[in-house]
């Protein structure tokens, strides 16, 4: 490999092994600790082996000769390297000659001293060149390995590869020591035995199994939705798995090929070495210490290629079965799911059943309306506090939270609808046996109505008016519910069976006539009115047998009282009328008792009917 490949390698097994933290992330399980444990251990090894490989790689590229120049005058390392053993080679023999000649120069006459010492100053400058030649190649041959035509030099590779180590641990950048992976036990203080101490203890474990079983329909929900996640995170580990060790194969496949044609080579020269003579014998023994050569660097490359085989089909093993368990779990959690589902819906469907067939007794068996609404009303609430309270134990984790978001919901409800919580409450006095109904007068302060709608919290009016007779006056009040607990306001009503009022006549009798005979006419005149009525407006509503009721429909009849005045005396006639036809009984009885005073005085006699009484 070339020095970016090299590089790029060592990038592809980092970032597999970053994946690590993402398992570390979706542990959750025990089983799940274990395999990360194991995991953990496969990774250290092979981010060893990695870079394993990548520093023999670089040996191989430093053993090999340097490119040649481009054309652009550039020296090649192996150009420097052949001239500075040259000048080396001439260096040393210049030396010995110069080493001569001294040792000559102490036993030599004057005249040969000369020539001595003039060939010494000679040497001395040759050997100076010399030296002064190799200091410049190797300065050049410094630059020069700085970089090749890839970009990367030997040293430059070594140095990325030693400053790519620093970032990884201690004990994934060193070299895996055993030869069985999967019986190596990581050094300790390193990433994977720090690995152990990071898995829950069996308490934990235990009282999550515990807290598992309490699920609602919300977690378990979550639980699915974390499971499907959990399974695709570690489907995209094994795809990096799969994509780094298919990298290695790539590497792998043509350093075979290249011992296979190795061997074949070796084979080949070993039966040439014999049938050879001495002399070819010397050139077999050379191509034979070649291929050694070749065969060990390669095979040096190959060995640990061929163990980040074996350790990345270990870890993808492990990976396949967490991602089994993965998916198992996660069937069933989806089973679990879909059964407090069913459970849910039965239920739901049972009480809605049982709603139906409630509602289809009340309508057959209960045959007063005012009955029959309340009996219905109290299914509609029944049933959806039923339908709360069941979603809301299906959705709750446990008891004691649901309880305390009841709480919670309730107070806050009370303080914010406090007015038209007191009005549900008295929508159910309204509606209580001595309640009203629709159609019934009430009056409410100073506003008097018939009773036209009663909601859960107001109730609407139809206000009655006018001088006299009350007649609808076109509006309609509203009132919330809440009304009957206000004492200041009230609320009255007319008694269940006494839909009626009383009127009264005064008449100004004059003095001198005969007043028992007076007041036997005008009551006679009076209740024959009331007597040719039709039965319904005379008739009170017999289904009250209660004996206030009883007590105030014996007092119907009418009746008079006389009172002496210094004038004369005031007779005051008093009837009773049914609120539903009092304009009707008004000019009866006034009719009446304008014939029965047609005998008396006209000049000393006037009528004047007066204002209603109310029944009260």
């Amino acid at each position: 490999m070339t020095g970016p490949q090299v590089i790029q390698l060592l990038d592809q097994t980092i970032d597999w092994y970053r994946t690590l933290g993402i398992q570390q992330q979706a542990a959750t399980e025990p089983s799940d600790w274990l395999i990360l444990y194991d995991n953990r251990q496969t990774a250290n090894q092979v981010i060893g082996l990695a870079f394993e490989i990548a520093r023999a790689n670089a040996e191989l590229l430093a053993k090999q000769p340097g490119p040649t120049g481009a054309g652009d005058g550039a020296v090649s390392s192996q150009m420097l390297n052949e001239l500075q053993g040259k000048f080396a080679a001439q260096g040393a023999m210049v030396q010995a000659e110069l080493d001569s000649d001294r040792r000559q120069m102490a036993g030599a006459g004057s005249k040969q001293r000369a020539e001595l010492q003039a060939k010494i100053s000679e040497l001395q400058g040759e050997l100076d060149l010399i030296n002064a030649r190799r200091s410049l190649l190797g300065t050049m041959s410094t630059f020069s390995g700085q970089s090749d035509t890839n970009g990367f030099s030997a040293s430059a590779l070594k140095a990325q590869i030693d400053a790519m180590a620093v970032i990884m641990p201690a004990s994934a950048s060193a070299s895996p020591a055993p030869s069985n992976p999967a019986a190596s036990i990581a050094p300790p203080g390193s990433a994977s035995s720090t690995a152990a101490a990071l898995v829950p203890p069996p308490a934990l474990t235990a009282a999550g199994g515990i807290a598992a079983a309490r699920l609602g329909i919300w977690d378990l929900a979550a639980n699915v939705v974390r499971l499907s996640e959990k399974a695709a995170a570690i489907a995209a580990i094994d795809q990096s798995t799969a994509a780094l060790q298919s990298t290695f194969a790539r590497i792998r496949a043509p350093l075979i090929e290249q011992l296979k044609a190795l061997s074949a080579r070796g084979d080949t020269l070993a039966t040439q070495a014999d049938t050879a003579d001495s002399a070819t014998l010397n050139g077999v023994r050379n191509q034979l210490d070649a291929l050694s050569t070749q065969f060990k660097q390669t095979s040096a490359l190959l060995i640990p290629l061929s163990k980040e085989g074996v350790l990345l089909n270990q870890y993808r093993r492990n990976i396949g079965n967490w991602h089994d368990a993965i998916e198992n779990q996660y069937r069933d959690a989806l089973k679990a799911l879909g059964l407090r589902l069913g459970a849910l819906a039965v239920l739901l469907a049972i009480v809605f059943a049982a709603a139906e067939v409630w509602r289809r007794a009340v309508l057959r068996y209960v045959q007063d309306s005012r009955r029959r609404y309340q009996f219905l009303l109290l299914r509609r609430i029944a049933l959806w506090c039923l339908v709360v309270v069941i979603v809301g134990f299906a959705f709750a984790s446990e008891l004691g939270s649901l309880v305390t978001f009841a709480g919670l919901i309730t107070a806050g409800l009370a303080v914010a609808m406090q007015s038209v919580l007191v009005s549900i409450v008295g929508y159910f006095f309204l509606i209580g046996k001595y309640g009203i109904r629709v159609g019934d007068r009430v009056q409410i302060g100073e506003v008097t109505g018939e009773v036209i709608d009663i909601g859960l919290v107001r109730l609407h009016l139809m206000e009655l008016g006018g001088h006299g007779l009350l007649g609808p006056t076109g509006r309609v009040v509203a009132f919330a519910n809440s009304i009957v607990f206000q004492v200041s306001s009230g609320l009255f009503k007319q008694i269940h069976g006494v839909n009626f009022t009383w009127r009264e006549i005064v008449l100004n009798l004059p003095a001198g006539i005969d007043y028992a005979a007076a007041k036997e006419k005008l009551i006679s005149a009076v209740t024959h009115a009331l007597k040719g009525l039709p039965r319904r407006n005379r008739a009170a509503d017999h289904g009250n047998p209660k004996s206030h009721g009883v007590e105030f429909r014996r007092r119907r009849a009418a009746t008079s009282a006389v009172e002496f005045l210094g004038s004369g005396v005031e007779a005051r006639i008093r009837y009773p009328v049914h609120l539903q036809n009092a304009a009707e009984i008004d000019e009866r009885v006034s009719q009446a008792v304008f014939d029965a005073t047609t005998g008396l005085s006209a000049d000393s006699m006037a009528a004047r009917p007066t204002q209603p009484t109310d029944s009260r």
